[in-house]
């Protein structure tokens, strides 16, 4: 058996920017939540969340721990793991010559990696299939954005219950089965309520402060593009994003 930990991170931002948080879950040995944490950052957006999320798991790592971090945001993975080499070649400008963006967040986890032995797994967000971990951790972000108030074992309270990722956004289902559905005009299709939805060109961020991919199916929630979970009854735009 593996002595790596297994612990899961996410950030929130609600608006995006607007009212965010952060928070992270460690396992015990048989992989159920053992302590965690979520904490308040006032008006920030969904990245911030997430990247300070990470650092704040690390920093409750002592160093040399090996970890599995479960995540679901793609741009704060690829930030510290593929992309963190060039920028520091670069002088932290892009490869389009502008400065890198939430530098000083992505610095203190460098820093932070050098010390732990970290190996990174992506989870989606907001499936009924999906990893519980990282779902406890989703909770405690948005219960942390909207509160703006710190929670959590790690402060000292023992017998502070985890959050409960039901109360959630409602989650997809795999997308194995599809539900199926009609051509509406201009060539979207139809899901259930009669919502048009369409396939993403471009990666985005949903109202509800996560990602999403580029080619996932989404529909519109309110005045914007997000996850087909968080869809309202807005009627359908012509301009896919």
């Amino acid at each position: 058996m593996s002595d790596r930990i297994i612990a899961a991170c996410d950030g929130a931002a609600k608006g995006n920017p607007g009212p965010a948080g952060w928070a992270w879950v460690i396992a015990d040995a048989a992989g159920s939540p053992e302590r965690w944490e979520a904490g308040p950052l006032g008006r920030a957006t969904n990245n911030v969340g997430e990247l300070t999320a990470l650092a704040r798991l690390l920093e409750a790592l002592e160093p040399g721990t090996a970890v599995e971090v479960r995540m679901d945001s793609q741009y704060a993975m690829k930030a510290v793991t593929q992309w963190l080499p060039g920028w520091k070649r670069n002088g932290w400008k892009t490869a389009a010559g502008k400065p890198v963006a939430n530098r000083e967040l992505v610095e203190r986890i460098d820093a932070l990696l050098t010390e732990r032995d970290v190996e990174f797994r992506y989870v989606p967000a907001h499936r009924t299939d999906g990893d519980r971990l990282n779902a406890i951790a989703d909770q405690a972000a948005s219960d942390a954005a909207t509160t703006q108030e710190a929670a959590g074992t790690a402060l000292g309270t023992a017998g502070i219950p985890v959050p409960d990722p039901s109360r959630s956004t409602p989650a997809r289902r795999p997308s194995a089965a599809p539900a199926k559905r009609a051509s509406s005009p201009g060539g979207k299709a139809t899901g259930r309520g009669g919502r048009a939805s369409v396939k993403a060109k471009f990666p985005g961020s949903c109202p509800c402060g996560k990602p999403y991919a580029s080619g996932e199916t989404i529909a519109k929630v309110g005045a914007r593009w997000g996850h087909l979970a968080c869809a309202g009854a807005a009627s359908p735009d012509p301009a896919a994003p």
